[in-house]
């Protein structure tokens, strides 16, 4: 009965996953998404307080949010940008200390003051805030909450079928099917990264911002990070900066094959 239940979990749940594809307009790809774009917007403005306050409330420094606005302003004039129809706002975090930068559902866009304060040029900036917007656009939080609940759902249905009250041991195939629902799900939070690192470049060239500053944003990451104990909180949501370069470079070059033009703002 356990097993004939279990199965039952894990058919309503792949059928309820798959049967939620639409086409992103923006990336051209097939996703499989449970909520509207207005109940992302929604469940960002809902979040965006308590996520500030984690890292020390908004800055007071006007002149730092007067320019990320300034930049991020001609990323979010983009054609492609408006027309998805987020409601993007840019906020400037206090925390000097935590290097970081994320975007909620909906268009909530985050940088650190530690972070901001690393950047050396308007391009850099770009190039950070440009990611984050492809995040939101490309829908990948809702994206991903729909891929956990899946995976939820599978693993639930996994420890009802297998599980025996009277057999301790397949406790542990039960913990085994939920480890494997999690790493599943952090895969695809890095391709979602990368994703997104070709979104910002193409974004932030549109916008005139020189692409290769982009490359300088994971050398410094990278300085941020090495030999310390204590990694940037970038790292643990977004790849390894080095493992990053040479997509990003190869993003650029299949954008301008006969190179990057002059005049671009670095």
């Amino acid at each position: 009965m356990r097993l004939l239940i279990g199965l039952g979990m894990a058919a309503f749940s792949l059928i309820s996953y798959f049967s939620s594809s639409s086409v992103n307009t923006v990336t051209g790809e097939k996703q499989y998404i449970k909520i509207s774009a207005q109940q992302e917007i929604a469940m960002g403005l809902q979040a965006a307080p308590q996520m500030a306050q984690q890292y020390g409330g908004l800055t007071r420094d006007a002149n730092a949010q007067a320019m990320v606005e300034s930049v991020c302003r001609k990323l979010a004039a983009l054609p492609q940008v408006r027309e998805a129809g987020y409601p993007l706002e840019f906020h400037v975090l206090a925390d000097e200390r935590t290097i970081n930068a994320f975007a909620l559902p909906g268009g909530q866009t985050f940088i650190t003051m530690a972070l901001l304060r690393r950047l050396e040029t308007e391009g850099q900036i770009a190039g950070v805030m440009g990611h984050e917007i492809g995040h939101v656009l490309a829908r990948h939080g809702a994206e991903r909450m729909a891929k956990q609940e899946l995976t939820q759902g599978l693993s639930g249905a996994a420890v009802l079928a297998t599980y025996d009250p009277s057999d301790p041991s397949t406790m542990r195939t039960s913990q085994v099917a939920m480890m494997i629902g999690n790493l599943v799900t952090m895969k695809f939070g890095r391709e979602d990264e990368l994703e997104s690192d070709n979104l910002g470049v193409r974004f932030m060239a549109e916008a005139g911002y020189d692409p290769r500053a982009m490359i300088r944003v994971m050398e410094i990451l990278a300085e941020a990070g090495g030999g310390s104990k204590r990694q940037p909180e970038f790292f643990s949501t977004h790849p390894n900066p080095d493992n990053r370069i040479d997509k990003i470079k190869a993003a650029i070059a299949k954008m301008y094959p006969n190179g990057v033009p002059q005049g671009l703002q670095p």
